[in-house]
């Protein structure tokens, strides 16, 4: 089932994919309301009302590597870091590349969206807090996260988080292909299975700390292959089994 967050001219809503149909719900993953639109009427929306984004960096141990990272052990816990809801972009929407940066970079995700409040979730519990999932971008100005103290201009500026353009609610994120083109030509290209951490092992892991809320968002780290982008760029995600998501880079 793939849903979706959209604006029409009765303001911000959710609903059910269904062909070229919208079936409209009363809110994120809730009931159907009867009514229909079509999806060419409406513009879409990152499928998600976040109070936070938590992501999760060097989860590929190849990515790790071309950092040159790797001259240690591998993480023994995950490393965590968040952006905001202003990091939100849409699906087919552009993102300014930032005047204050030289080294603008790509990383394609696979994310999930919570379904419930979640609090010390053990292994079990997992799949039920889980609402969806899709693809993300997490766009970062590589030259500042040098210079960040927590990399607030690094990853939280606003629009550095595409993501979309729908949730998918039946998903196995265990070994899925996951692929970055920019221009058509491919950047990244790994597995899910590569991830030094899964999804398990993320939520579990965060909700020891904070509590994560229906609507928030997890970005599950990217693999190896991140690179620079140029004005003009086309940048796709594209998950196996998931919506590609498109962000044009102006």
């Amino acid at each position: 089932m793939k849903l979706i967050r959209f604006r029409d001219n009765q303001g911000v809503r959710w609903g059910r994919l269904d062909g070229e149909d919208i079936r409209v719900t009363r809110n994120m993953g809730g009931e159907e309301t009867g009514e229909s639109v079509s999806r060419q009427s409406v513009t879409l929306l990152a499928p998600a009302e976040p109070s936070k984004i938590v992501c999760v960096g060097r989860n590929y141990i190849d990515h790790i590597k071309e950092l040159g990272n790797d001259t240690g052990e591998l993480p023994r816990e995950p490393g965590l870091f968040l952006k905001a809801a202003n990091t939100l972009a849409e699906d087919g929407g552009s993102v300014a590349y930032p005047e204050w940066s030289e080294n603008f970079h790509f990383e394609g995700e696979l994310a999930l969206v919570i379904s419930q409040t979640a609090k010390n979730l053990t292994p079990v519990e997992v799949p039920a807090a889980i609402l969806g999932y899709t693809c993300a971008l997490d766009l970062t100005a590589r030259d500042k996260q040098k210079t960040d103290l927590q990399w607030f201009r690094a990853k939280a500026a606003d629009r550095f988080c595409p993501l979309g353009p729908s949730l998918e609610t039946q998903f196995d994120p265990t070994d899925v292909r996951i692929c970055t083109r920019i221009n058509g030509e491919t950047k990244q290209d790994s597995r899910t299975s590569f991830m030094i951490f899964d999804v398990v092992q993320i939520l579990t892991y965060v909700t020891r700390y904070v509590t994560l809320e229906r609507g928030d968002v997890v970005l599950t780290g990217t693999p190896s292959g991140v690179g620079p982008l140029e004005r003009g760029d086309r940048v796709e995600v594209e998950i196996d089994g998931l919506d590609m998501l498109s962000t044009q880079i102006v």
